[in-house]
């Protein structure tokens, strides 16, 4: 039995999308982020190393790791659903989208973050201007243009067939979401901005196996 070791508002959640798409039996164990620091909690460690999510077990198989998940589950279970014909260019693309979601895409998602942390976090009356200054210039200077020459980018890219990988929705598309997301909740992508993308964000949110995979995985806050 897949078990998937679900973090709240994680990218966990694209696993289960993926387990609904394919239709496949899991079951779901739930770990809350601390509130304070919201990081993952300890239990994790239990489970991996690193105490991350997401990360499920298939008999006595663990796989942590977006990316490496999504490719095991395609590889043992699609029947080739999913995902382009190997001898295809759309299957080049596939595992370019793949990797470029948690490798580029997320790098400067990442930083936003964090350097937004930084500048709501308490700290000295004395220290609080400077620390906030270098924040902001940071992120004006460097993070947000970087961010917006990816959405440039992937607006462009999906604009031929409206998906990732061809002219079929694929696990590419799970793999893209949460990046999107993320984008859509800090990172100023809007139908003003990036028109295409958000048409491609409505399409997957009304998708039956999305709607499914969010009543199962609860609260979400990346799309709030």
């Amino acid at each position: 039995m897949i078990i998937v070791h679900h973090l709240n508002n994680s990218r966990s959640q694209r696993i289960l999308w993926l387990l609904e798409e394919l239709d496949l039996e899991y079951q779901i164990k739930r770990y809350e982020r601390d509130p304070q620091t919201m990081l993952a909690p300890a239990s994790l460690l239990a489970i991996h190393p690193l105490g991350k999510s997401p990360v499920i077990t298939d008999d006595d198989l663990t796989i942590a790791e977006s990316g490496a998940i999504v490719e095991y589950l395609i590889n043992r279970y699609s029947n080739a659903r999913l995902v382009p014909d190997r001898d295809s260019k759309d299957y080049l693309r596939y595992i370019y989208w793949l990797h470029f979601a948690e490798g580029s895409a997320m790098s400067p998602l990442l930083m936003k973050l964090v350097f937004d942390k930084i500048e709501q976090s308490p700290m000295p009356f004395f220290v609080k201007p400077i620390a906030r200054g270098i924040a902001q210039k940071v992120k004006t200077s460097f993070i947000q243009p970087q961010i917006t020459r990816h959405l440039n980018y992937l607006e462009t890219e999906i604009s031929g067939t409206g998906w990732f990988a061809g002219s079929e929705f694929s696990a590419a598309d799970i793999q893209m979401s949460f990046v999107l997301e993320a984008s859509a909740a800090r990172g100023g992508l809007n139908s003003t901005s990036h028109p295409k993308l958000m048409v491609w964000l409505q399409r997957i949110h009304a998708m039956p196996s999305y709607k499914r995979a969010l009543e199962k995985g609860s609260a979400y806050k990346l799309l709030g």
